[in-house]
């Protein structure tokens, strides 16, 4: 059980309540927060009649039209029901569920006037399974996840899909399954439910829960290849990252020399004195995409446990804030910096890949006995090349966009939430580019026998061998690759 507090959500007790599939609780800190802030403006509603945007008022450009006091519950649901306007894919469960734990948190700080109820029905869902139907395509990611979060709001009353023990189901009907009755939405919820940032940053933090990993089989994967292509120990001393002392350069070549130590092929003698860059700067481009890993989990760890949507409501303050905190920029414009420098640990393994395959240093071309009759490992590198190539446009920044929307109101818009969506789709790429990489590295390793690499890497080898066997002709290669594919995503690679 994690309790929902106002103590700081981290990436490691995220992935504790993820990977545990703990329940939530919320404290009863939280709860006090939460009636307080909305006992404090029913009071404020109460007694002050001058418009208040959306909670008296339309919204975005409609802010100047007053609402009568008898349909400020009906302008919440009507807000929930119009704004979920989502299409395109449907949002990975593992996203929608950490959208909901990402919601939870930030109404649990009082400051957004939400009932009780309506935070512990979403609780309910978390716990549960129930699992909003939320479409990738529709936010601006500025005003909040306007669309999204309509989507994971609208079964809150009873309305829309969900996903449920492995179906998709109409909401009305898994509420009565469970003996939950819809929630009626008082002034300000609807808004409170769509503005903020949880669909960014929901996606956000699965693609940094992914990247330690990913960054860990990149340095593992490239010592494997270096061993493959008969590689140097000399850019990977200490001494040369002492004089340009990036953390990230500095933590890559110590991650190389750990995997490399005890190998018999890393001391013998080399014919050739300088390795590809490929192999001779993994240091400097790994390390530059580790110190880009710690930059953008800094931004989300921030926005995690943060207040952002709007307006804002402060008791003790005793005022009504409508501002800004719902613009996505922060995070788009770390999400297109993390699409790159996940792009990049893939860009430079196709290369190693490549150098692997092309006959050198006594390897065979195509990394088979009789090439000709054997095509071999041609093909994977295309594949490799074919995806790189996919991810450099992928990486086109989404936050350099903004489009006017509202009737020019919301004149900026963040375009984050299409930051999210590519990053997404380039971790899964990068997973499939080392995946490819292994699967050549361990086959060219294959024709150093009999001597031997470290111990570390033999391990890895006789692993991977369980799940990807050495290829002696020809034989279907996707099925290799998709083995590949689920070795390296469920690897935990440790160094």
């Amino acid at each position: 059980m994690h309790h929902i507090t106002t103590d700081q959500l981290t990436f490691e007790i995220i992935a504790d309540i993820i990977s545990s599939n703990k329940k939530l609780a919320l404290s009863t800190e939280a709860k006090n927060n939460i009636v307080r802030c909305r006992e404090y403006l029913d009071k404020k509603m109460a007694s002050q009649k001058t418009p208040i945007y959306g909670i008296n008022t339309g919204f975005g450009s409609l802010y100047n039209v007053t609402i009568p006091d008898n349909d400020l519950e009906q302008l919440q649901t009507n807000l929930v029901m119009s704004h979920a306007c989502g299409t395109g894919d449907e949002v990975p469960l593992d996203v929608v569920k950490l959208m909901l734990l990402l919601k939870i948190q930030a109404v649990a700080y009082g400051k957004s006037a939400v009932q009780l109820q309506t935070v512990e029905r979403l609780v309910d869902f978390f716990n549960n399974d129930v699992l909003p139907v939320i479409y990738q395509q529709g936010s601006l990611g500025a005003s909040g996840d306007l669309a999204p979060l309509a989507h994971m709001s609208l079964p809150l009353l009873g309305m829309g899909e969900v996903h449920y023990k492995g179906k998709k189901q109409a909401a009305a009907d898994v509420l009565k399954q469970l003996n939950l009755e819809p929630i009626q939405l008082k002034s300000k919820e609807g808004l409170a439910l769509l503005n903020g940032t949880q669909f960014m940053s929901a996606y956000g933090v699965w693609c940094l829960l992914q990247t330690k990993n990913i960054s860990n089989a990149a340095d593992s994967i490239a010592a494997v290849s270096l061993e493959a292509f008969d590689g140097r120990i000399d850019p990977f001393k200490p001494h040369i990252h002492s004089i340009r002392p990036h953390k990230g350069q500095i933590q890559t070549a110590a991650n190389m020399r750990k995997l490399l130590e005890g190998s018999e092929l890393i001391v013998r003698t080399k014919a050739h004195v300088q390795d590809p860059y490929s192999f001779r700067c993994v240091p400097q481009v790994h390390g530059a995409s580790k110190d880009t890993f710690t930059y953008v989990e800094s931004i989300f760890l921030t926005e995690i446990n943060s207040v952002t949507d709007n307006p804002t409501v402060f008791p003790d303050e005793d005022e009504i804030i409508s501002g800004g905190n719902f613009h996505g920029q922060p995070l788009a414009l770390a999400l297109d910096f993390l699409a790159i420098a996940l792009a990049e640990l893939g860009n430079i393994s196709e290369r190693r890949t490549y150098q692997l395959i092309g006959g050198l240093r006594g390897l065979p071309p195509f990394l088979v006995a009789k090439p000709g009759l054997n095509s071999g490992f041609m093909i994977p590198q295309y594949t490799a090349a074919s995806i790189v190539s996919q991810n450099k446009q992928l990486c086109t920044p989404a936050s350099i966009d903004s489009i006017v929307s509202s009737n020019g109101q919301e004149d900026h818009v963040s375009m984050g939430s299409n930051a999210a969506t590519k990053c997404y789709k380039v971790v899964e790429n990068v997973q499939r580019i080392l995946a490819i990489e292994l699967f050549n590295a361990s086959q060219a390793l294959e024709f150093r026998r009999p001597a031997k690499s470290s111990a570390v890497i033999e391990k890895l080898v006789a692993d991977y061998r369980k799940a990807v066997p050495f290829v002696d002709v020809d034989k279907i290669m996707y099925t290799q690759i998709d083995n590949s594919l689920r070795f390296v995503k469920n690897h935990s690679f440790t160094i």
